[in-house]
């Protein structure tokens, strides 16, 4: 099964970083989560640890392709009040005209497809860097992707916004993730520069610093606290909105607000709204479990 991985990938899986080559996967260092909702719900496992955490990569090289020639796209809606599943929904609803996402095996990707957007964030964790697999990059110009780097399968969020533009969009959704959070400063100038309404979501963001959750929170519209109380404590207090209790999804602006509302019109469990006069929003072991430093 590991015989299948193409090339070389580094990214982030329960706040543990991972190299992942043929034949070879290497944990580089411990996972910041002990525990999981999400991962508990997708995998089945409780308890995070490096066993574990070698235990996904395989079950999603098996079943999806990850990191693979065979990689598998499925558009099906993963994971309630995930950035690919809003960016997707608000892209048929023309609110968005373009995504710029990140891709395994492509790098930074934009396209107008909101299938493909789906496709590729649905099962996707913070990917460092990537290294260019034929099948996916194949697959992704297919689907009407445009791939920024195919050569190098490079990741530059703020390039893939700047090729968004320079292909005629102006309204745009991009995803950054927390270890590259300096980027949404760029991308907010571009989008000054060239007069766009660019939405940010912030993704991945676990493992961020202090510093990083300041740029975030004075920088992005949709914010996934991710594991993070960082986030918590330094980007809830600002939101307009939350959706979700154990992993929460912050609206910060009144253009992440709108966004999330129209992900919520056409989202078909059934919801609660009431109001408060503060945010975050935490009912107590709801959340992820962070492992305790030694």
């Amino acid at each position: 099964m590991l015989n299948e991985v193409s090339g070389e990938h580094k990214f982030y899986c329960c706040g543990a970083r991972v190299l992942l080559r043929r034949g070879e996967i290497k944990i580089l260092s411990e996972p910041r989560v002990a525990y999981c909702p999400l991962l508990e719900s997708l995998y089945g496992i409780r308890e995070v640890d490096f066993e574990a955490i070698k235990r996904v990569i395989e079950m999603k090289i098996k079943n999806f392709g990850f990191c693979c020639e065979r990689r598998i796209f499925d558009p099906s809606a993963v994971v309630p009040y995930g950035s690919s599943e809003i960016i997707s929904t608000c892209m048929e609803d023309n609110l968005i005209e373009c995504g710029v996402m990140v891709c395994e095996g492509a790098g930074t990707v934009i396209t107008a497809n909101p299938k493909l957007v789906q496709e590729i964030g649905a099962r996707l964790t913070g990917i460092i860097r990537t290294s260019p697999v034929g099948g996916i990059m194949e697959y992704i110009k297919s689907r009407g992707g445009i791939i920024l780097d195919e050569g190098g399968a490079r990741i530059s969020q703020e390039e893939g916004v700047f090729r968004a533009v320079e292909m005629g969009y102006r309204r745009i959704a991009v995803t950054v993730a927390g270890f590259n959070a300096i980027s949404m400063r760029k991308i907010r100038q571009i989008e000054k520069e060239r007069g766009l309404e660019v939405a940010i979501f912030s993704v991945c963001n676990t493992c961020v610093s202090e510093e990083d959750a300041k740029v975030i929170a004075s920088e992005a519209d949709v914010v996934c606290a991710s594991a993070s109380q960082i986030i918590r404590k330094t980007v809830g207090p600002r939101a307009l909105m939350q959706l979700g209790i154990a992993i929460p999804v912050f609206a910060l602006t009144r253009l992440g607000k709108k966004l999330l509302l129209s992900y919520l019109n056409r989202f078909e469990d059934k919801i609660v709204v009431f109001r408060t006069a503060n945010l975050p929003y935490i009912v107590k072991h709801r959340g992820p479990k962070l492992r305790e430093k030694t």
